[in-house]
Formats: C-alpha cells, sequence, structure tokens
C-alpha cells in the first residue's frame, strides 16, 4: 500500500508531501473542521439556521428509523437542495459497506461521506474501501483499535461515537472518548518493543499504531458524537482532548433552535472559559425536552453496536 497511509501535516508538522499523496490531502480538508460544531440537519431550513449560527458544517440525516424500517442514505435531491441553500460544508451519510450510496453522493457534489452506523448496514462483512473515492469519508469508532482500523481503509476524520438513538445521554460517549484517549496515553508510555503486541491486541495495522504514538494522539481529526445536546457536553468532549463535535437534529426540538445550535457553537469556541460556558448554558432547559432515556432505546443502542463489532474485520 505504498506511503498512502502515512499522513502529510498535522499540526504544521510536515510528515510526507500531499502532492504525492491524495489520502493526505483529504486529511487536509478535514482538518479545517477542527475546532468546530457539525450539525446534523433534516432539511433546508435546519441547514440555514445551522449556518447562521456559526457551524462548520452540516450533516444530513435521513428519516429516524420507525417500526424496524431499513434506513438508508438521504434523498440525492434533499441533499442538492441542502447544499444549493448554504456555503458551508456539506456532509452526507452513506450505509456501512454500501459503496454504491457512496458513488452517488459523490457523484452529486457532497464535500464529505459519513459511513453510518447510524443507518442500516448494507454489508455484514466489509467496510467501503474509502481510498477509492475523491471525498474524504467520516467514520466512527468506539475504541483506538477499530479508529485506526477506518483509517487504514481510507477514513479522513474520525468520530468517536456515543448514543445513537437521540435520547441526550452522554454516558457512552464520554466513556468511548475516554477509552481512546486512554489507549493513546498507555500507548505513548510503551517501548517500541511493547508496540508490536499492543497492536495485535487491539487488532490495528502496525504503522498507524506507531503514527499515533509519534503523534501522541489520532493521526486524523478527531470528533466526538452521540448525545451531545447542551453547550456544557460540547466542551466536555473539547476538553478531554476532541477536535470537535457533531450535535444530533434534536437539538432543534425547541422553541429557539438557532440559540440552542449557537450556545453549543460558542461552547466549542471557547470550551476553557467557564464565564462564556455558563453564560452560553443560561436559559436553555427547554433544550434537553423530551430527550430521556428509556429501556426500550438502551436495547436498541446496544444492538446497533453489537451489529457493527459483528461486520468489524480485524487487522492484525
Amino acid at each position: 500500500m505504498a506511503d498512502d497511509s502515512i499522513l502529510a501535516v498535522y499540526n504544521n508538522t510536515a510528515i510526507t508531501d500531499p502532492k504525492q499523496n491524495p489520502f493526505s490531502t483529504k486529511v487536509g480538508r478535514a482538518q479545517m473542521l477542527r475546532g468546530g460544531a457539525i450539525i446534523e440537519v433534516l432539511n433546508p431550513e435546519q441547514a440555514k439556521l445551522a449556518e447562521e449560527a456559526g457551524a462548520c458544517a452540516i450533516s444530513i440525516s435521513s428519516e429516524s428509523k420507525q417500526g424496524g424500517a431499513v434506513s438508508r442514505m438521504a434523498d440525492p435531491s434533499l441533499i442538492k437542495q441542502i447544499k444549493q441553500s448554504v456555503s458551508i460544508p456539506v456532509i452526507a451519510k452513506s450505509r456501512i459497506g454500501h459503496f454504491v450510496e457512496a458513488q452517488i453522493l459523490e457523484s452529486i457534489g457532497v464535500d464529505y461521506i459519513d459511513e453510518s452506523e447510524n443507518l442500516t448496514p448494507a454489508d455484514d462483512q466489509h467496510y467501503i474501501n474509502k481510498r477509492n473515492f475523491r471525498v474524504p469519508f467520516v467514520c466512527g469508532c468506539e475504541g483506538l483499535g477499530e479508529a485506526l482500523r477506518r483509517i487504514r481503509e481510507g477514513a479522513a476524520l474520525i468520530r468517536t461515537q456515543g448514543d445513537l438513538m437521540g435520547t441526550g445521554n452522554i454516558v457512552d460517549l464520554v466513556g468511548n472518548v475516554r477509552s481512546v484517549m486512554g489507549e493513546i496515553r498507555v500507548l505513548n508510555n510503551m517501548d517500541d518493543d511493547e508496540v508490536f503486541s499492543f497492536a495485535k491486541k487491539i487488532s490495528a495495522p502496525y504503522d498507524l499504531v506507531v503514527q499515533t504514538k509519534q503523534l501522541g494522539r489520532l493521526p486524523v481529526v478527531h470528533f466526538a458524537a452521540g448525545g451531545i445536546v447542551t453547550p456544557a457536553d460540547a466542551a466536555l468532549m473539547m476538553q478531554l482532548g476532541c477536535d470537535g463535535v457533531f450535535v444530533g437534529s434534536e437539538i432543534f426540538m425547541n422553541s429557539d433552535p438557532y440559540k440552542s445550535v449557537r450556545s453549543v457553537v460558542r461552547a466549542v469556541m471557547h470550551y476553557n472559559d467557564p464565564h462564556v460556558l455558563a453564560e452560553t448554558s443560561s436559559g436553555l432547559t427547554e433544550s434537553m425536552a423530551g430527550l430521556n432515556l428509556n429501556e426500550e432505546d438502551t436495547t436498541l443502542e446496544e444492538e446497533t453496536f453489537e451489529t457493527r463489532d459483528m461486520i468489524d474485520p480485524q487487522v492484525s
């Protein structure tokens, strides 16, 4: 695979020449989103509102899964309408393993493709070979090994994923982000001889494990997603070491969605300033209305994660 797995630049540190490495160009495009909030939207009106509120990008959501129905990519005509209505980058979702959906999304000019576990998987054995596409891919993970496997496949942006059901529960996300960051800290303190065993233990490509050790972080942009509703949630993810956040469309479920989105955007920008966070968190109680975790949602979430674990190929 030659040097395709080696990245170009991170924090102004040159790793290799991006002109000789198309994957490095994708990673560079993804870095443009660092320090921002990506807002999930359902229609052009929400997309415009998110842009006005300062979102760095928007992610187009399919209709929510109901009654066990298959959840697929959004209607291409809707994606085109949303893309025409905003000037910020547009992310559209494809099903895991469904490379034809990805081909369609690339052909209509989306800026990023999210191979999303939120949708019904199309292939229970293989993820998309993301290196076959010009557009950068976003992929989810629950741990360091999974993140590095997705990067080997060509993901240019990793989001550590938590709650998939839109309940506003952040506990899974916090646990998964701490897991990724904790494994990186363990890796940083290893002797070179121990890295071989560690790479095998987490089923990750050895060269990417070495690169992660050298950088002291994931070798691509790292966002958090799932359960983020309040400014405090967003700031927590940033203080835990993420580069930005994805916010679900449930943030629009209140009487003042602009204020809710703007407050999260400001919290990401000023995540280390408790005075700004206190200001942005004031008067937002309604933004959490109706987002209560219940037993049924927990079961569905666990089933979704189990399905993803089954299809995740192991790399030794």
